[in-house]
């Protein structure tokens, strides 16, 4: 049997098969390099039960290949917290792996707002919506920050299209200049008033895409959060702050609790069968983190608040 061979049987039984026995293993001493390396283009049903394109030597595709899903602690996060009727924000969409959960999650009569200023991940993005029949999703080319103007962001591993930043990296593999504006002017009122969740994930604007919303705040629903991937090298390099994107939404009657996010795929099955809920964030990151951000004070964020 050949590798790729071998690696279509393994990543059959890893997607489908019951259970977790073996799966880490096979993933990680196996399959995650391979596809990798050896590239895999594919169309593939994700767990949402949307259908996707994907290519694996882009990390994102190929947890997508592998799995059917994209930070399984997250995906578990919005579909339990997304209901019919509900709006989602997600800032950062990337080719709309959130998206398109959040689609499914707030049904036709609800809305997505999908914001992704890189040119060819907003034509992957509209096209997937297409392709699933999606009329609930609006797609806005631009990025979030604290004014209008335009920006330029940098793509530094093809191997992770995911990491498109305006902090310009050492070694430039794409640059390109993107329209920017407020948050709170990229979605309409009616949006605000009904959002459940708004999702950052900015490669280190954070902070910028946080003040950006701050007017739209006393707008929101009570039962409103924000999920924010806060990176503290890249927010060190803007003189920025974790604490201080914390210290911020405190100020907003926000309290803080850290999602589970590892990217080890080896992880996954595991957390896909037995998700974790976000806990109260009591130490300041200092590494790549998801903060989820809600007005509940508790030890932990249960399912169904």
């Amino acid at each position: 049997m050949s590798a790729s061979a071998l690696a279509r049987a393994l990543r059959a039984y890893v997607r489908h098969a019951p259970g977790t026995v073996g799966k880490a293993r096979l993933v990680s001493r196996f399959l995650d390099e391979h596809l990798r390396t050896h590239a895999v283009h594919a169309t593939v049903r994700l767990r949402s039960g949307d259908v996707v394109t994907v290519a694996t030597s882009d990390v994102i595709q190929r947890y997508q290949y592998l799995f059917g899903e994209w930070e399984p602690n997250l995906s578990a996060f919005l579909r339990d917290r997304l209901h019919p009727g509900d709006t989602f924000i997600d800032v950062g969409a990337h080719r709309g792996a959130f998206t398109l959960l959040a689609s499914r999650a707030v049904g036709p009569h609800g809305r997505v707002v999908a914001i992704e200023p890189f040119p060819q991940f907003h034509d992957d993005l509209t096209a997937a919506a297409t392709a699933n029949h999606r009329t609930n999703i609006r797609a806005v080319r631009s990025a979030a920050s604290d004014t209008h103007g335009t920006l330029t962001l940098y793509l530094e591993d093809p191997a992770n299209l995911g990491h498109t930043t305006a902090v310009r990296p050492r070694c430039v593999h794409t640059a390109f200049e993107a329209p920017t504006a407020p948050l709170a002017d990229l979605v309409s009122q009616t949006e605000l008033a009904t959002v459940r969740v708004i999702k950052i994930d900015v490669e280190g604007a954070e902070a910028a895409a946080i003040r950006g919303l701050l007017p739209a705040l006393p707008h929101l629903r009570d039962d409103t959060e924000l999920v924010v991937e806060v990176t503290p090298r890249l927010l060190t390099k803007q003189g920025e702050s974790t604490i201080g994107i914390i210290n911020t939404l405190r100020e907003h009657g926000f309290h803080a609790y850290t999602l589970t996010n590892d990217y080890d795929p080896a992880t996954y099955p595991r957390a896909m069968r037995r998700p974790q809920p976000p806990v109260r964030c009591t130490e300041t990151p200092t590494h790549m983190t998801d903060l989820v951000f809600s007005r509940i004070n508790a030890d932990r964020l249960m399912r169904g608040c």
